[in-house]
Protein backbone atom coordinates (compact mmCIF):
# COMPACT_ATOMS: atom_id res chain seq x y z
CA UNK A 1 0.00 0.00 0.00
CA UNK A 2 2.82 2.49 0.76
CA UNK A 3 4.23 1.94 -2.73
CA UNK A 4 0.90 2.69 -4.28
CA UNK A 5 0.76 5.97 -2.28
CA UNK A 6 4.20 6.65 -2.80
CA UNK A 7 3.03 6.49 -7.16
CA UNK A 8 0.65 9.08 -6.89
CA UNK A 9 2.56 11.52 -4.61
CA UNK A 10 3.16 14.78 -5.17
CA UNK A 11 6.76 14.78 -5.24
CA UNK A 12 8.24 13.16 -8.54
CA UNK A 13 11.01 11.73 -6.94
CA UNK A 14 8.88 9.75 -4.62
CA UNK A 15 6.72 8.60 -8.02
CA UNK A 16 10.18 7.72 -10.02
CA UNK A 17 11.45 5.61 -6.54
CA UNK A 18 8.56 3.52 -6.28
CA UNK A 19 8.28 2.60 -10.20
CA UNK A 20 12.07 1.94 -9.93
CA UNK A 21 11.06 -0.54 -6.48
CA UNK A 22 7.93 -2.06 -8.17
CA UNK A 23 10.21 -2.81 -11.24
CA UNK A 24 13.19 -4.36 -9.26
CA UNK A 25 10.82 -6.78 -6.85
CA UNK A 26 7.99 -7.44 -10.26
CA UNK A 27 4.62 -8.19 -8.57
CA UNK A 28 1.96 -9.14 -10.78
CA UNK A 29 -0.33 -7.02 -8.48
CA UNK A 30 1.00 -3.81 -9.08
CA UNK A 31 0.05 -4.33 -13.05
CA UNK A 32 -3.17 -2.43 -12.60
CA UNK A 33 -1.85 0.68 -10.62
CA UNK A 34 1.01 0.86 -13.37
CA UNK A 35 -1.38 0.98 -16.13
CA UNK A 36 -3.64 3.54 -14.65
CA UNK A 37 -0.90 5.67 -13.46
CA UNK A 38 0.55 5.94 -16.91
CA UNK A 39 -2.28 7.11 -17.87
CA UNK A 40 -1.73 10.69 -15.75
CA UNK A 41 2.02 10.67 -14.69
CA UNK A 42 2.63 14.39 -16.16
CA UNK A 43 6.61 13.53 -15.62
CA UNK A 44 8.41 12.40 -18.51
CA UNK A 45 11.08 10.31 -16.44
CA UNK A 46 8.24 8.97 -14.18
CA UNK A 47 6.51 7.42 -17.45
CA UNK A 48 9.98 5.78 -18.91
CA UNK A 49 10.43 4.00 -15.14
CA UNK A 50 6.41 2.83 -15.34
CA UNK A 51 7.07 1.63 -18.73
CA UNK A 52 9.92 -0.42 -17.30
CA UNK A 53 8.12 -1.72 -14.52
CA UNK A 54 5.43 -2.97 -17.06
CA UNK A 55 8.16 -4.78 -18.85
CA UNK A 56 9.64 -6.44 -16.31
CA UNK A 57 6.29 -8.69 -15.71
CA UNK A 58 4.94 -11.42 -17.59
CA UNK A 59 3.79 -10.37 -21.09
CA UNK A 60 0.76 -12.91 -20.63
CA UNK A 61 -0.49 -9.94 -17.83
CA UNK A 62 0.36 -6.71 -18.94
CA UNK A 63 -0.40 -7.11 -22.79
CA UNK A 64 -4.25 -7.62 -22.71
CA UNK A 65 -4.52 -4.84 -20.09
CA UNK A 66 -2.49 -2.26 -22.20
CA UNK A 67 -4.54 -3.38 -25.60
CA UNK A 68 -7.57 -2.12 -23.47
CA UNK A 69 -5.93 1.28 -22.69
CA UNK A 70 -5.40 1.89 -26.57
CA UNK A 71 -9.72 1.93 -26.80
CA UNK A 72 -9.52 4.96 -23.78
CA UNK A 73 -10.71 8.17 -24.89
CA UNK A 74 -7.71 10.03 -23.21
CA UNK A 75 -4.32 10.20 -25.57
CA UNK A 76 -2.21 10.15 -23.02
CA UNK A 77 -3.38 6.31 -22.13
CA UNK A 78 -3.59 5.50 -25.35
CA UNK A 79 0.02 6.75 -26.17
CA UNK A 80 1.63 5.35 -23.49
CA UNK A 81 0.07 1.85 -23.86
CA UNK A 82 1.53 1.73 -27.01
CA UNK A 83 4.66 2.78 -26.35
CA UNK A 84 4.95 0.28 -23.64
CA UNK A 85 3.94 -2.55 -26.11
CA UNK A 86 7.06 -1.57 -28.37
CA UNK A 87 9.19 -1.81 -25.28
CA UNK A 88 7.64 -5.45 -24.28
CA UNK A 89 7.65 -6.46 -28.30
CA UNK A 90 4.84 -8.87 -27.64
CA UNK A 91 4.30 -9.53 -31.65
CA UNK A 92 0.37 -10.77 -30.53
CA UNK A 93 -0.03 -7.01 -30.15
CA UNK A 94 -0.04 -6.17 -33.40
CA UNK A 95 -3.30 -6.98 -33.71
CA UNK A 96 -4.37 -4.05 -32.49
CA UNK A 97 -2.30 -1.59 -34.02
CA UNK A 98 -5.35 -0.70 -35.29
CA UNK A 99 -5.70 2.02 -38.69
CA UNK A 100 -7.57 4.49 -36.39
CA UNK A 101 -4.31 4.63 -34.03
CA UNK A 102 -2.07 4.72 -36.89
CA UNK A 103 -3.97 7.90 -38.26
CA UNK A 104 -5.09 8.90 -34.51
CA UNK A 105 -5.96 13.43 -34.24
CA UNK A 106 -3.32 13.31 -31.76
CA UNK A 107 0.27 13.59 -33.22
CA UNK A 108 1.73 11.96 -29.72
CA UNK A 109 -0.51 8.99 -30.58
CA UNK A 110 0.12 8.71 -33.88
CA UNK A 111 3.86 8.70 -33.23
CA UNK A 112 3.83 5.92 -30.92
CA UNK A 113 1.76 3.57 -33.05
CA UNK A 114 3.84 4.17 -35.57
CA UNK A 115 6.53 3.28 -33.53
CA UNK A 116 4.82 0.62 -32.06
CA UNK A 117 3.63 -0.95 -35.49
CA UNK A 118 7.24 -1.18 -36.85
CA UNK A 119 8.27 -2.72 -33.86
CA UNK A 120 5.45 -5.83 -34.32
CA UNK A 121 4.18 -5.90 -37.83
CA UNK A 122 4.82 -9.67 -39.07
CA UNK A 123 7.16 -9.70 -42.32
CA UNK A 124 4.82 -10.33 -44.36
CA UNK A 125 2.46 -7.32 -43.23
CA UNK A 126 5.07 -4.93 -44.08
CA UNK A 127 3.82 -3.66 -47.45
CA UNK A 128 0.61 -2.60 -45.97
CA UNK A 129 1.79 -1.17 -43.01
CA UNK A 130 4.28 0.84 -45.49
CA UNK A 131 1.38 2.16 -47.71
CA UNK A 132 -0.62 2.59 -44.45
CA UNK A 133 2.06 5.27 -43.41
CA UNK A 134 2.82 6.68 -46.37
CA UNK A 135 -0.57 8.10 -47.13
CA UNK A 136 0.60 10.46 -43.96
CA UNK A 137 3.93 12.17 -45.36
CA UNK A 138 3.72 15.98 -45.06
CA UNK A 139 2.08 15.72 -41.57
CA UNK A 140 2.89 18.02 -38.82
CA UNK A 141 5.79 20.05 -37.64
CA UNK A 142 9.50 18.53 -38.23
CA UNK A 143 9.31 16.25 -34.89
CA UNK A 144 6.47 14.41 -36.06
CA UNK A 145 7.35 14.48 -39.94
CA UNK A 146 11.11 12.92 -38.17
CA UNK A 147 9.15 10.19 -36.58
CA UNK A 148 7.15 8.97 -39.83
CA UNK A 149 10.54 9.07 -41.79
CA UNK A 150 12.13 6.81 -39.39
CA UNK A 151 9.05 4.32 -39.26
CA UNK A 152 9.18 4.24 -42.83
CA UNK A 153 12.53 3.60 -42.83
CA UNK A 154 12.80 0.96 -40.52
CA UNK A 155 10.90 -1.42 -42.49
CA UNK A 156 13.08 -0.86 -45.17
CA UNK A 157 13.71 -1.41 -48.67
CA UNK A 158 9.94 -2.41 -48.88
CA UNK A 159 8.54 1.60 -48.71
CA UNK A 160 10.35 2.05 -52.11
CA UNK A 161 7.48 1.57 -54.50
CA UNK A 162 5.30 3.88 -52.08
CA UNK A 163 7.90 6.97 -51.56
CA UNK A 164 7.90 6.97 -55.75
CA UNK A 165 4.49 7.45 -56.13
CA UNK A 166 4.26 10.07 -53.09
CA UNK A 167 7.32 11.86 -54.74
CA UNK A 168 4.58 12.43 -57.74
CA UNK A 169 2.35 14.13 -55.14
CA UNK A 170 0.48 17.01 -56.20
CA UNK A 171 1.07 18.65 -52.69
CA UNK A 172 4.94 19.91 -52.69
CA UNK A 173 5.16 19.19 -48.58
CA UNK A 174 4.12 15.45 -49.88
CA UNK A 175 6.84 15.09 -51.88
CA UNK A 176 9.56 16.65 -50.00
CA UNK A 177 8.96 14.92 -47.29
CA UNK A 178 8.58 11.41 -49.52
CA UNK A 179 11.99 12.95 -50.75
CA UNK A 180 13.79 13.13 -47.47
CA UNK A 181 12.89 9.50 -46.45
CA UNK A 182 14.22 8.31 -49.70
CA UNK A 183 17.25 9.84 -48.99
CA UNK A 184 17.13 8.76 -45.17
CA UNK A 185 16.73 5.17 -46.57
CA UNK A 186 19.73 5.43 -48.44
CA UNK A 187 21.61 7.10 -46.11
CA UNK A 188 20.73 6.57 -42.50
CA UNK A 189 23.52 8.57 -41.33
CA UNK A 190 22.43 11.75 -43.15
CA UNK A 191 21.44 14.54 -41.10
CA UNK A 192 17.43 14.85 -40.87
CA UNK A 193 17.48 18.77 -41.61
CA UNK A 194 20.37 18.49 -44.63
CA UNK A 195 17.85 15.94 -46.68
CA UNK A 196 14.84 18.45 -45.79
CA UNK A 197 16.68 21.54 -46.96
CA UNK A 198 18.10 19.53 -50.13
CA UNK A 199 14.01 18.00 -50.64
CA UNK A 200 13.10 21.36 -50.57
CA UNK A 201 15.53 22.88 -53.23
CA UNK A 202 14.58 19.99 -55.70
CA UNK A 203 11.18 20.74 -54.90
CA UNK A 204 11.32 23.83 -55.53
CA UNK A 205 12.54 23.70 -59.22
CA UNK A 206 9.68 21.79 -59.85
CA UNK A 207 8.56 18.55 -61.23
CA UNK A 208 10.55 17.96 -63.86
CA UNK A 209 14.01 18.77 -62.06
CA UNK A 210 12.79 16.28 -59.41
CA UNK A 211 12.44 14.01 -61.99
CA UNK A 212 15.84 14.32 -63.69
CA UNK A 213 17.26 14.20 -59.65
CA UNK A 214 15.71 10.35 -59.27
CA UNK A 215 17.11 9.43 -62.46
Amino acid sequence: MRLLDALAARNSSTRLEAALTIGTHPEPGFVDALVERCAIEPDFFVRDMLTWALTRLPAEITVPKLRAELRSEHAQARSQALHTLSKIGDKSAWSAITRLLLHDADDEVARSAWRAAVVLVPGGEKEGLAAELAIQLGRGDREVRLSLSRALVALGDVVEPVLRTAMAHHDPMVRAHARVTEQLLRDPDAGFDLAVDEARRIVALGPDREETTAC
